[in-house]
């Protein structure tokens, strides 16, 4: 006998054969297996490997310790609000994003989707709601087959490639509007909404604002969208990147989080009082954003490419000052109404993990307003960043701090912390195994 709840989900699969049932990894990257429709939707349990949450971007797995001497199974259980029909699809499939659980029931550590739920617990503890939104930059290139040669934008309508006059331009000359035509067709059929959408400042570069909302319901949204964005591409004959620096000479991608507090039983915007003026919560949680900003760099920025782009900053400020309205700043106080004040992290890159970068900064700001910490004086125009202020400039010395964390270990756990420095660590050596065309170029010529 089935539930109406089991009907309704059967109709909304009808003629579906296959459905993607994914996860995000330590990257964001969607890991899992494809269920028959039927199998789905009689309940059968679908498991994964649990090292497969600790997958390396080039593949690899660090040494099972960090996972289990067993590496046995995760089960994978779909969230009944995000079971999808895939729009950009021809044959017919769905997708569903999965928790992934320990057999015993809980969320496993070392998923970064359940430490983002885990996180919005602690403040449902308390009484509060985080709410977010995104901010998502990416670029649109020509395909790229051969990785030693630099990306290209496509082939506009006029016939040549875009120079890097286009920054907030609507023109149509670029020829990506049968894209878009798609891109916003799969939102739709997906129910992502879109608040803004521009040309940003880079060659071809793009970016998307999310509605803000629930975190979970964000980051969930984030990691549909930069998956059907790589798909719609390949079916226009084009390459959608989310590094975090595909272009020299050229501003990088980020993903900038946009982050408030509401108390759950009035939905008040805790960072304004009743005369509209700041509050203690709001002082205590960028507090608390000050106190992990540095620990958490290798979450915000989880790749070599990451602190190309943090390097020139071009607004990508490598800092953990804030401000009001001044994008040098780590931390930027967007100009609003008391209602809407919020706190902009403009750390992440757009090749963050959503999932881990909404956690670690939300769980930053609560560990500041649980032990009611200030931060420093808020800085204006032009400014030198206090050395207390400063933030790793590579990956191997946001891993070293990562690695003496106590507060990344208190908030995500010791177990997550080892398995994301072990997996981090493997792909540091796999890009130091390389020589780069600068080192050839500007080095062999020496004496």
């Amino acid at each position: 006998m089935t539930t109406d709840g089991q009907c309704s989900l059967a109709q909304r699969l009808t003629g579906i054969d296959e459905i993607e049932c994914v996860t995000p990894d330590l990257n964001g990257v969607p890991r899992g297996k494809v269920m028959t429709a039927e199998g789905f939707l009689e309940g059968r349990r679908l498991q994964m490997a649990r090292g497969v949450l600790l997958q390396c971007i080039m593949g690899g797995y660090p040494p099972s310790r960090f996972y289990g001497s067993d590496d046995g199974d995760l089960a994978l259980v779909a969230d009944p609000k995000h079971i999808h029909r895939l729009p950009w699809s021809e044959q017919p499939r769905a997708l569903a994003i999965c928790d992934a659980d320990e057999l015993t029931g809980e969320s496993s550590r070392l998923s970064t989707r359940g430490q983002l739920k885990q996180v919005i617990a602690r403040y449902a503890a308390l009484g509060l709601a985080p709410v977010v939104a995104t901010e998502l930059e990416f670029f649109v290139f020509a395909p790229n087959p051969d990785p030693t040669q630099p990306f290209q934008p496509p082939v506009g309508l006029d016939g040549r490639r875009e120079d890097g006059h286009s920054a907030f331009s609507i023109s149509s000359n670029n020829g990506l509007r049968p894209f878009f035509k798609e891109v916003y067709a799969c939102m739709a059929a997906l129910g992502l909404p879109r608040d803004t959408f521009m040309h940003e400042m880079g060659v071809s570069q793009f970016e998307i604002n999310l509605l803000h909302g629930d975190p979970l319901l964000l980051a969930d949204q984030t990691f549909l969208f930069k998956h059907l964005l790589k798909e719609v591409a390949l079916k226009h004959g084009l390459t959608v990147v989310c590094m975090a620096k595909p272009l020299a000479h050229t501003p990088g991608s980020s993903m900038h989080i946009h982050q408030s507090v509401v108390e759950l039983d009035s939905d008040r915007n805790v960072f304004s009082d009743e005369a509209g003026e700041p509050t203690a919560a709001f002082r205590h949680f960028i507090g608390g954003q000050q106190a992990g900003m540095a620990d958490f760099t290798a979450l915000f920025a989880p790749n070599v490419n990451s602190y190309q782009r943090l390097c020139h900053p071009f607004a990508s400020p490598n800092n953990a000052c804030w401000s009001h309205d001044n994008r040098s700043a780590g931390l930027r106080i967007p100009a609003s109404s008391p209602a809407a004040r919020r706190v902009e992290n403009r750390l992440p890159g757009a090749d963050a993990n959503p999932y881990l970068a909404i956690a670690a900064s939300l769980a930053a700001g609560l560990y500041g307003i649980e032990n009611r910490l200030e931060p420093s004086a808020a800085i204006q125009g032009e400014f030198q960043v206090p050395d207390n202020l400063s933030l790793p400039c590579t990956l191997h010395a946001a891993l070293e701090r990562l690695k003496r964390s106590h507060l990344a270990k208190e908030l995500f756990g010791t177990e997550f912390i080892e398995g994301y420095i072990a997996s981090k660590t493997m792909e540091l050596t796999s890009f130091f195994d390389e020589i780069t065309p600068w080192e050839r170029r500007v080095l062999a010529a020496q004496a």
